[in-house]
């Protein structure tokens, strides 16, 4: 699950012509079939031709939904393989919908709406919270299970949670701070599975989106390529058997954003996560942006900025949703604290990033 998949090159493919709407489309569907890896869950030629087409410009989002529908509708679905692949398609070309849309409240009720959009025509409880307690038998904890949040709290433990990460504030905080935060707040929901199945997608749908609050386009290649170990760095941050010495950390998730985030490379391995694995591996912030001091929507500009130094501010503020006044209030600063310098003039000159992300 650590090796690159095969449809992983022909999107590829896409983003390195450089096209910038093909590029956008072609990593939200990357992820949106990478993140079926969580449930070992795998999608089908057809759902990466259809990808492709949609990629092109030659059909849209919409049309693509109904020709994966009509796909299954027109086949006797008796199999459970092809009812896991069934699965795999509808759910990815969700993602790759949602993905696509700037629009994003934050609120548990969100959360919601994403569980039912992902999984409408997959599970008849698309969108409902469990009336049941679970258990999961994990893997990375040799077969025991995390303890969920019981299911006549999910209501009240979702409002605090949300409560509580409204009102935080990141202005003061720099990037290594923030992660730190965002994995702990993250982890804590994922803890709380509301819904019976599909958590882990919604989960990561829902992070990308709160991301992007922050000026970030993460619709990118590391959920693609690491989304299972996504899933057991969740486990982790939420498992504790002090008996053996074992403690609930967020540090492989941390690493996971950090990639994510600040293009850092940490090496993500499933298997450093495995409770009885015990040789030292990379650490969290070991090689986190050297932008030390900047925040995240400082570095999200600084990220941008390094792809494109002719970027306009109007460019800009679309790019990371922020407002123009915004955009020129943060390269002020950049530049007063030098992070960032304009050469050759307002009108035909050039950004610098003057830190190394």
């Amino acid at each position: 699950m650590e090796q690159e998949h095969d449809w992983q090159y022909d999107l590829d493919e896409y983003i390195r012509q450089g096209e910038p709407d093909r590029s956008k489309k072609s990593a939200a569907w990357q992820t949106a079939i990478g993140l079926q890896d969580v449930d070992g869950l795998q999608t089908s030629e057809y759902l990466l031709e259809t990808a492709k087409e949609h990629i092109e410009g030659k059909i849209d989002i919409s049309t693509a939904q109904k020709r994966i529908y009509s796909y299954y509708e027109q086949r006797d679905v008796r199999m459970t393989v092809e009812q896991d692949t069934m699965e795999a398609d509808i759910v990815a070309a969700h993602i790759a919908e949602l993905l696509a849309e700037k629009t994003f409240q934050f609120s548990p009720a969100e959360l919601q709406t994403i569980h039912r959009r992902l999984f409408t025509g997959v599970f008849k409880t698309a969108g409902q919270y469990r009336t049941y307690n679970i258990s999961k038998k994990e893997w990375v904890l040799n077969g025991k299970t995390v303890f969920y949040a019981s299911f006549d709290s999910i209501r009240d433990t979702l409002d605090y949670d949300f409560g509580q990460e409204k009102a935080f504030s990141y202005a003061e905080l720099d990037v290594a701070q923030s992660i730190k935060h965002i994995a702990k707040f993250i982890s804590g929901i994922w803890q709380i599975h509301p819904f019976c199945e599909g958590n882990t997608r919604t989960t990561a749908v829902f992070m990308i989106k709160y991301l992007q609050t922050f000026g970030f386009n993460v619709s990118n290649q590391v959920f693609a390529d690491n989304s299972w170990y996504f899933r057991n760095a969740l486990v982790r941050a939420n498992y504790n058997d002090l008996q053996n010495d074992v403690h609930a950390t967020t540090e492989f998730l941390e690493m996971f954003i950090e990639n994510l985030l600040t293009g850092s490379s940490h090496e993500l391995k499933n298997r450093y996560m495995h409770i009885e694995y015990t040789e030292s591996a990379q650490s969290a912030n070991d090689n986190v942006s050297k932008c030390k001091n900047c925040t995240l929507e400082e570095l999200a500009i600084l990220r941008e900025i390094s792809k494109n130094p002719s970027i306009t501010q109007k460019e800009l503020a679309e790019a990371i949703g922020k407002s123009e006044r915004t955009v020129k209030t943060r390269t002020v600063e950049l530049q007063n604290n030098g992070f960032l310098r304009r050469k050759n003039g307002k009108r035909n000159g050039l950004w610098e990033v003057l830190v190394e992300l």
